[in-house]
């Protein structure tokens, strides 16, 4: 299927798209700034382009740890994002209540790796019409995420992404097996590659994740030769300064290069419309 969003269409062999910004709102001004910049990269490139940020990271390794502005301040950052910059917004939702406000604002909810079983959730979620982006959980084989899009698609909703982002390899790590691309791709809608959160070592820093961006590229890239529709990138002007996700954030001034390798490889590999 292609799937429509904003004012492009995913999948079915149409441009490859770009979901990127901050994995959490910090402020207004950090917002704007990034997405507008993210943007200006991915308009040089071709790349439709999704902003990304979340209002709430329910799932903190620590109690202490930033979790963000919360839904109603969140989703007024988020709207103007799409009223000042033009740009669709997604955003990850944990409960169905929040499902139901975000959804009058944003035009993708984003479904966690760790609740993509939670079948109220797919629910809520697909009943608003809003694009449900449904993330891989690392405990999932790439073949039961089909239970996760028939959840979806039961509610009339056939606006589907699926996304694969690792899959846990012992303790504190994870593992991208490029054979789930192809089985993802099986169920029929858009499938993305989140090069960030892959990178990702769970639980790496104790009371918080850590990460290694070192490898964001070689897997993206690898990901662009397996021939994915969509990549997902967190990215952020100061990563080591960043509240939550740092270490495999892609720092901003190196996003142009690491998008430009990506899309040559891209373009070589499959035929586009």
């Amino acid at each position: 299927y292609e799937v429509e969003i904003g004012n492009f269409k995913v999948g079915a062999g149409n441009r490859p798209f770009l979901i990127a910004g901050p994995c959490v709102i910090e402020s207004e001004q950090l917002v704007l700034e990034t997405a507008a910049r993210i943007a200006e990269i991915a308009q040089a490139l071709g790349m439709p382009y999704i902003f990304k940020s979340s209002f709430d990271k329910a799932n903190r390794t620590s109690i202490h740890s930033y979790r963000g502005p919360g839904l109603e301040q969140g989703l007024a950052v988020l709207k103007k994002v799409k009223d000042q910059l033009g740009l669709p917004v997604l955003t990850d939702v944990h409960t169905e209540e929040q499902a139901t406000e975000a959804g009058k604002i944003v035009d993708v909810l984003q479904i966690p790796a760790f609740l993509c079983r939670q079948t109220d959730l797919l629910i809520a979620a697909a009943k608003t019409g809003k694009v449900v982006n449904v993330k891989k959980g690392q405990f999932l084989s790439p073949q039961e995420m089909g239970n996760a899009v028939k959840k979806v698609e039961e509610c009339g909703n056939r606006q589907i992404v699926l996304t694969e982002r690792g899959s846990s390899f012992g303790y504190n790590n994870l593992v991208v097996d490029m054979r789930s691309f192809p089985v993802l791709r099986s169920f029929g809608y858009p499938v993305v590659f989140d090069a960030t959160h892959s990178v990702q070592l769970p639980g790496g820093g104790g009371t918080k994740s850590s990460g290694q961006r070192e490898f964001v590229e070689p897997l993206a890239c690898a990901a662009a030769g397996a021939g994915v529709d969509g990549f997902f990138m967190e990215v952020h002007p100061n990563p080591d300064e960043a509240l939550s996700d740092g270490p495999n954030m892609v720092p901003l001034h190196q996003l142009k290069a690491l998008l430009e390798r990506v899309m040559r490889i891209c373009d070589a590999s499959q035929p586009r419309k």
